[in-house]
């Protein structure tokens, strides 16, 4: 069946077709290419996640994707660096570089990236986070929960606090939690906090996924990819960050013998997919998730139209062609 839908938007992008967006070294060029690449999945506009890294590096990317200019560039989005210094709660981010929040940090990291930082994703009990967590709401910046150890009291004061995001609930956070009292109860159980998953298969169960999205609500749920440079490309080795990660065949991303994921090589549709069928909610229901809603969220509009050929039977976008309203 042919259908036609809004441009999708990914909140969560490290890279794409073989460039990482975390590396000094790529170039505007190489971020247009990505970009391209990205549009044959039906993206048409997105935030470039720079993670954890020291003030330098940060500054060297932030530049690149400044001068790019490319109107599928709504902002930044600032993945750590005040997150869980944790093993688990960490992820992929690496120990030396995690450092505490504080306002002043931000502000040069903002600065670098020419005031375009848009949304900032940090632990919660992480020093000076709350006080960040602050000047973030009160400046129309957005503040997500994410890499976190904190305990439920935390999640509550970030709440209050300002922040409005979980950034891929249920990752970023240890194996073992104590079975009630714990931080992605917390989490979904806060009406003021919307939430984005990676339905990848590899981040989270199908069953967890559907399990999520029903008790945040659809109309709470952003679909993210996580999305690394080994999106849109082949299996094989690739870089984030500094670090290599493969991409196996079965689309799982990690560092080679590390326990934990490394981002994803999944794409947007391929997630727009994946929730329908982890869900068995209806196609109209799981697009404006990784579509309107977040774009709404970050008060913008969605840029241009899809069509794709939709198998409902098998749960597969396909043919996707993206054209201007």
């Amino acid at each position: 069946m042919r259908i036609e839908f809004p441009g999708l938007f990914d909140l969560q992008v490290n890279g794409f077709g073989g460039v990482d967006f975390n590396n000094p070294l790529a170039t505007p060029e190489n971020v247009y290419r990505a970009i391209e690449q990205m549009r044959r999945t039906g993206v048409t506009r997105f935030l470039p996640t720079l993670v954890t890294s020291p003030f330098e590096r940060f500054a060297k990317c932030a530049k690149t994707l400044t001068r790019t200019q490319h109107p599928a560039i709504v902002g930044f989005h600032m993945e750590g660096p005040y997150i869980s210094p944790e093993d688990g709660a960490r992820g992929a981010h690496p120990r030396q570089h995690v450092i505490a929040a504080s306002v002043d940090d931000f502000l040069r990291r903002q600065e670098a990236a020419a005031g375009r930082i848009k949304l900032v994703t940090l632990a919660p009990e992480a020093v000076g986070a709350i006080e960040l967590i602050e000047h973030l709401a009160g400046s129309g910046i957005r503040a997500a929960i994410g890499h976190t150890a904190g305990s439920p009291e935390q999640i509550r004061d970030a709440v209050k606090a300002g922040a409005t995001l979980s950034t891929h609930l249920g990752n970023g956070c240890a194996n073992q939690l104590p079975r009630h009292p714990n931080f992605i109860w917390e989490q979904l159980a806060a009406d003021d906090l919307f939430a984005s998953f990676i339905a990848d298969g590899h981040h989270l169960p199908p069953a967890t996924v559907k399990a999520m999205i029903r008790a945040k609500t659809p109309q709470r749920t952003f679909l993210v990819t996580d999305a690394v440079a080994a999106a849109g490309s082949v299996p094989g080795a690739y870089e984030l960050n500094g670090e290599q990660v493969v991409a196996s065949e079965d689309g799982r991303v990690s560092r080679p013998g590390a326990p934990w994921l490394s981002g994803s090589a999944m794409t947007l549709d391929r997630a727009v997919a994946n929730a329908a069928k982890f869900t068995g909610l209806p196609l109209e229901e799981i697009l404006p998730m990784a579509s309107s809603q977040p774009a709404k969220y970050l008060g913008v509009q969605v840029s241009g139209r899809v069509t794709a050929d939709w198998d409902a039977a098998g749960c597969r976008l396909s043919n996707l062609k993206v054209f201007e309203a």
